[in-house]
């Protein structure tokens, strides 16, 4: 047995930069001076990234922070189907010689309790399931099935041994999103990928990981929870064992895929410049823009998934910004961490950001200020900074062409 532990929330100082706090104390409306006084209980971090280029068009990043801290915990909800979707496209490179690609059929097998058997997919075209349609999925709707197929395909161990080999000792990613023991989410079920004839071209055996994690320093939040049969429970909910993504790591995981050549080699992840064009499309495509799947998009509007700016209200987002992130919300947390170019005035930056609005501090019975509070706090700090980086002088315009896709295609 491999014995792997975690060192997860060790004595985690709290960063904050004097050039954030100020911009935003000073730009701020009464309502988020009134989230900024209580830290402690909306929980928030911030992490503005100002980008430089030089005369090469070789970016330069310096982050600036505000209340962050690796030991404050936040849910990171969906936020994890960022890197597990960006390794099931790793892990596809080292089956390209077996003729398996993005668009090829994947048929999953249960072989224990906790798995289900997927031959079909009714929301792609083809009518069948595979990586290039669940990470669509992953980040046009932030799909729970689609991560659940790709956190089984790569396995819980490659997930866990990958971050960490690059660098993310503040990551755990232990579950998927269905109803699931702690030994069913150590365990993939069996997987085919077939040829468009049906002719088998790789399997994947099931497997279960043996890494152990390090669950010493328990994590509890509110002070009153409804367990699975809708049951008050009153005491804070136990997170111990739950996933976890700090900030910072989401943010230079995000950074890592937008900006490959510009991180050490060690923190690149092992993709083509196909993968990269891929995952670009879809990180920045709204679901009006898709066709395969065609959304709904009364419910998925444009902004469904962009909380910095636009989130509050619905609105419309112009059409030459583009903002390519990652975004979650669950259990009164929401978390975004996004890269904004706008094309007209040659602006880009990044944003990454979390939230916990829970006033009653019960867990699990839909009360949470998501609208009310959440999408208004991400839509304002984010037009401070937008607005910041309008005037922000520069010492060379950023050519950002390499990030305008052909969305129609």
């Amino acid at each position: 047995m491999i014995l792997h532990c975690l060192p997860l929330f060790l004595l985690a100082q709290e960063r904050t930069d004097s050039l954030l706090e100020q911009l935003l104390t000073k730009k701020a409306s009464p309502f988020l001076q009134r989230i900024l006084q209580q830290p402690d209980s909306f929980r928030y971090q911030l992490i503005y990234t100002e980008i430089n280029r030089d005369q090469w068009n070789v970016p330069h990043f310096k982050n600036y922070y505000f209340h962050v801290s690796a030991g404050k915990y936040h849910n990171p909800a969906s936020t994890v189907k960022l890197p597990v979707a960006v390794l099931a496209l790793e892990k596809l490179q080292s089956l390209r010689s077996k003729g398996v690609d993005r668009n090829t059929t994947m048929l999953t097998d249960s072989t224990r309790s906790g798995q289900i058997n997927v031959h079909v997919d009714t929301t792609a075209a083809s009518g069948l399931p595979s990586i290039g349609h669940y990470v669509k999925e992953i980040f046009l709707i932030s799909d729970n099935d689609a991560y659940n197929r790709l956190y089984e395909f790569v396995g819980q161990q490659r997930i866990n041994e990958r971050l960490q080999q690059m660098g993310y000792k503040n990551t755990r990613i232990v579950r998927r999103f269905m109803p699931s023991t702690e030994e069913e989410n150590r365990c993939s079920p069996a997987i085919r990928f077939v040829n468009k004839d049906s002719v088998l071209l790789y399997t994947q055996a099931p497997a279960c990981s043996d890494m152990q994690f390090d669950y010493s320093k328990r994590i509890t939040i509110g002070n009153g929870y409804f367990d699975k049969d809708d049951k008050l429970v009153p005491e804070p909910m136990d997170f111990t064992r739950h996933n976890i993504f700090a900030l910072e790591d989401l943010q230079q995981v995000l950074q890592s895929v937008l900006f490959p050549a510009a991180v050490p080699a060690a923190r690149r992840f092992h993709l083509d410049s196909s993968d990269y064009r891929f995952l670009y499309q879809y990180m920045s495509e709204y679901p009006s823009e898709c066709t395969d799947p065609r959304y709904d998009t009364a419910e998925y509007y444009n902004s469904f998934t962009k909380f910095f700016f636009f989130k509050a209200g619905r609105q419309n987002i112009p059409g030459y910004i583009r903002v390519f992130n990652k975004a979650g919300w669950s259990y009164g947390f929401l978390t975004d961490a996004a890269y904004i170019v706008d094309f007209k005035n040659n602006v880009e930056f990044m944003l990454t950001g979390s939230i916990y609005v829970n006033s009653d501090g019960v867990l699990n019975d839909n009360k949470y200020e998501y609208d009310e509070v959440g999408y208004p706090f991400f839509k304002e700090t984010g037009e401070i900074i937008y607005e910041y980086e309008l005037g922000r002088k520069r010492a060379y315009t950023p050519d950002l062409n390499p990030y305008r896709i052909n969305y129609s295609q």
